[in-house]
């Protein structure tokens, strides 16, 4: 066998003996409960306190653009050129497409001539007609040709009144060969390219309008009245979350609630208005708003983690400076105490762990409210401001368990030098029992 060989063999063997040394220990160290029964579990515990906490309403909702135009031309013709980048921000009355206009041009010139041809016709009617009420040819003229003189008159003049409505209505028409933006905002892809012909019905591109933008999200029909009374104080705020729960967008405004709830959904609709100053808000996209509707003063909050779920309902684990009366640390309260004093005759120092308050655990049922922001819950019920709850470590608790309290992120000291020594002591009197 090579040397490597040799090697990897005894590390192997070393590790086997290490794993079956620390069973054997551990089964030892089970086999009399007096000294783990007495070995303070460390755990890390929060005070809870009393807060302002706002209240929340969450719900799923869809960005919806306040303006959507689907540009259309109002007159057809063969497409010559379109103004615009897509994807890019367009401004009211930008030009974004031209028509051929020489159709349109041409019926405009046409127009005017004919009412230059009428207006001719309008002043040789009005000649006639002042020549026949002349007084020096007045005898000489039938009544019955004075009138029709004035009706000629009457027709050319309404004739002209066409041409200018007609030549009036052309040049609008030629205006539409210039297609323009109808709002401000962000053009999306071209339907379609120029020297195609276009009709009246036919969309070249859609313009939505960005700042400001809506969501629209629906909330239970069971806050209704909550949300209408709060709104009729003030405009509530509106948050858009990202899917961490993280806040993206918080300067949205409540602008409407709708006027039913949904006999199919039992919810109703509302409509929140954004800024999106920084375009994080688009169009169809699915997004995660939340509503505040009101502030719970003077709350009391744990963290979540506190919190435990028990067969009878919400529970958390509470430090209390004694045991709880009937438990086994209660009953051996008086032991430890006695094993304490014997220890710290053997040298230890005032002021050591050893010398410290014993700090033990009970089940506390709590009721519960609200959350409190991402890792807070409000407890209306159980406890009071200042009490002391376990966030971590739960999992080696009972009832009584004497604990050792640490603040979050503060880890367990290590053993003192007497608390090595009688773990060895207790070790070598198990090991001549058996």
């Amino acid at each position: 066998m090579s040397r490597t060989k040799w090697i990897l063999t005894l590390v192997g063997v070393v590790i086997v003996a290490i794993i079956v040394w620390r069973v054997l220990a551990a089964g030892k160290g089970g086999g009399n409960g007096e000294f783990n029964a007495d070995a303070p579990v460390p755990v890390t515990v929060v005070p809870a306190t009393a807060e302002n906490v706002p209240i929340y309403l969450t719900a799923q909702g869809t960005v919806t653009p306040i303006n959507s135009v689907n540009v259309q031309p109002q007159v057809g013709g063969e497409l010559l050129k379109l103004d615009f980048v897509q994807g890019d921000p367009v401004k009211k009355g930008q030009v974004i497409a031209e028509i051929d206009p020489r159709t349109l041009q041409a019926q405009l010139n046409q127009a005017i001539a004919k009412r230059n041809q009428d207006n001719t016709q309008l002043q040789t009617a009005k000649a006639n007609l002042e020549r026949s009420e002349n007084p020096k040819y007045a005898p000489y003229v039938a009544q019955i040709d004075k009138i029709t003189q004035k009706n000629t008159v009457d027709q050319w003049q309404a004739a002209v009144v066409a041409d200018n409505a007609a030549i009036e209505s052309t040049r609008v028409q030629l205006g539409f060969t210039k297609i323009t933006s109808p709002i401000d905002g962000v053009a999306g892809i071209r339907q379609v390219t120029p020297g195609n012909v276009v009709t009246t019905s036919t969309t070249i591109v859609t313009v939505v309008q960005m700042h400001p933008i809506d969501v629209q999200f629906a909330l239970a029909g069971t806050y209704l009245d909550e949300v209408r009374a709060a709104q009729a104080k003030a405009p509530l705020d509106v948050a858009i979350l990202d899917a961490d729960g993280n806040v993206i967008e918080d300067d949205g405004k409540l602008k409407v609630i709708d006027n039913q709830i949904d006999p199919n959904t039992g919810s109703f609709q509302l409509r929140a208005e954004f800024p999106n100053a920084n375009n994080l808000l688009f169009p169809g996209a699915y997004v995660s708003t939340r509503v505040k509707v009101s502030v719970d003063n003077d709350a009391l909050v744990v963290p979540t983690a506190a919190v435990q779920r028990g067969p009878n309902g919400d529970y958390v684990w509470l430090i209390t400076d004694k045991p709880p009366p009937g438990t086994s640390a209660n009953a051996g309260a008086g032991a430890a105490h006695k094993r304490s004093g014997r220890a710290s005759g053997r040298g230890s120092k005032p002021g050591t762990a050893e010398h410290q308050p014993a700090k033990y655990v009970t089940m506390q049922t709590v009721s519960t409210g609200n959350e409190s922001g991402d890792t807070g819950l409000i407890v209306t019920k159980g406890l009071k401001p200042g009490d002391l709850v376990v966030t971590a470590g739960q999992f080696r608790l009972k009832e009584g368990s004497k604990v050792t309290p640490m603040k979050p992120g503060e880890v367990p000291p290590p053993p003192t030098t007497t608390q090595i020594k009688a773990a060895a002591m207790q070790s070598s009197g198990r090991g001549r029992r058996h």
